[in-house]
């Protein structure tokens, strides 16, 4: 069987393991770290929350990892149940309970969660964006002078922003849109303060543009440890198909999955409108 990875909010109880019977002793930030060391090694973590214990049940803590793949979280559960991992007492680790309630409101991922998983899936360099459009919308008055270093009176700025994620290994294109808007204050004119709202709210176009791009897309994970991707524009996210099923809809290639799953880290949140835009090589 084939799994399917979406661009959302992992939610449902085989992504969701919950340990406890951890010790009392580490604060909970070394606490989260261990977590983290141990678990990561199985694939790329959505969450880890620490809690302490009940008072009824004693010193101690307990978590709640989330994975993004329910494969992962299975191996991961299997190999640290009732091990000592990083402690000498053994934890339990155990899958939580579905929430039924949420099975069909899945949550779309941030431009930085997205990114993210796309890095750990395609690599730093298997995708990229390019920016079709990023038009000025702003409810401004009229001025004499157009230079947008002048600071309006009043009114908001407005950026509408439309791209599309490229993943040049799959022969894919996503397109995406979003739309912020910010207001402007009487007390915000200093010509400084206009210009560094203005670009926020560019930035802030951008990133739900590419959010709503990765939307688009899902993950497929074979059996085989090949990559593959299935666009899907307006379809309702379904569960695992086999591999035979997925011949005629994706376009196969590998990547070795442990080079980037660890390594020096990209943060790719932060835009710089002055960068170039990623073009394709012409092809006949």
């Amino acid at each position: 069987m084939a799994e399917l990875v979406p661009f959302a909010v992992p939610s449902e109880g085989d992504k969701t393991l919950l340990v406890w019977e951890l010790s009392s002793g580490p604060t909970t930030e070394a606490l989260h770290h261990s977590l983290f060391t141990v678990f990561s090694q199985f694939g790329l973590l959505y969450s880890i929350r620490v809690f302490p214990n009940a008072a009824v049940a004693g010193p101690g803590y307990y978590a709640i990892i989330k994975f993004y793949s329910a494969r992962d979280a299975h191996r991961a559960q299997k190999a640290c149940d009732q091990k000592l991992l990083f402690q000498k007492s053994p934890v339990k680790v155990r899958f939580g309970t579905r929430r039924t309630a949420f099975q069909h409101q899945a949550l779309a991922l941030n431009s930085s969660r997205c990114q993210e998983l796309a890095n750990y899936y395609f690599g730093f360099n298997g995708w990229s964006k390019r920016i079709i459009k990023l038009q000025d919308l702003s409810d401004l008055e009229e001025r004499e002078n157009e230079d947008i270093a002048v600071p309006p009176q009043k009114q908001s700025l407005k950026f509408f922003c439309a791209l599309e994620v490229v993943l040049p290994a799959y022969e894919c294109r996503s397109p995406g849109v979003g739309m912020a808007q910010e207001p402007l204050h009487e007390q915000e004119e200093g010509q400084l303060s206009f210009l560094m709202k203005r670009k926020t709210t560019q930035k802030l176009a951008i990133q739900k543009a590419l959010s709503d791009a990765f939307q688009k897309l899902l993950i497929v994970v074979l059996e085989s440890g090949k990559i593959a991707v299935e666009y899907r524009p307006s379809e309702e996210i379904i569960g695992a198909r086999t591999e035979e099923e997925l011949q005629d809809l994706v376009q196969v290639s590998y990547f070795p999955w442990k080079q980037y799953s660890q390594g020096e880290e990209e943060c790719l949140s932060d835009f710089s409108l002055e960068e170039e835009e990623f073009r394709l090589p012409e092809t006949d």
